[in-house]
C-alpha cells in the first residue's frame, strides 16, 4: 500500500502560477505510473495529468494543455504538478493517485485505473 500527501495549494489570482508537490511512502514508487485529477464543487473528479513510470511519457486534459506540467523525481519518490497562467475554472481539490497497475508503458486517464488517493490539496484562483 502506498500513501500520498498533497501539498502546495493556495490561492492565487488568475493569471498566476503554482506547483503542486505530492509525496509518496510505502510501495515502490517508481515502478507505477501516476495521475493528478481534480474536483470542483459539486463536480465529478476530472483527469488532470498522468506519467508513466520512467517520466518519459505524459498526457494531458485538452482544458491544461501548455499551461501545466507533470513531472516526477523518483528519488525523491515525489510527483509535481507546475501550473501556470491558471483561471478561475481550474479552481478545485487537487488529488494525486497511483496507477493501479505496474509498469505500464502509457500512462492512463481514466479515473477507475486509479487508486491509492491523496486527501487532495485546495486550489482557489480568484478572477
Amino acid at each position: 500500500q502506498v500513501q500520498l500527501v498533497e501539498s502546495g495549494g493556495g490561492l492565487v489570482q488568475a493569471g498566476g502560477s503554482l506547483r503542486l508537490s505530492c509525496s509518496a511512502s510505502g510501495r515502490t514508487f517508481s515502478s507505477y505510473a501516476l495521475g493528478w485529477f481534480r474536483q470542483a464543487p459539486g463536480k465529478e473528479r476530472d483527469f488532470v495529468a498522468s506519467i508513466s513510470w520512467s517520466g518519459g511519457r505524459t498526457a494531458y486534459a485538452d482544458s491544461v494543455k501548455g499551461r501545466f506540467t507533470i513531472s516526477r523525481d523518483n528519488a525523491k519518490n515525489t510527483l509535481y504538478l507546475q501550473m501556470n497562467n491558471l483561471k478561475p475554472d481550474d479552481t478545485a481539490v487537487y488529488y494525486c493517485a497511483t496507477d493501479l497497475s505496474k509498469g505500464r508503458l502509457i500512462p492512463p486517464i481514466a479515473l477507475h485505473d486509479f487508486g491509492s488517493w491523496g486527501q487532495g490539496t485546495q486550489v482557489t484562483v480568484s478572477s
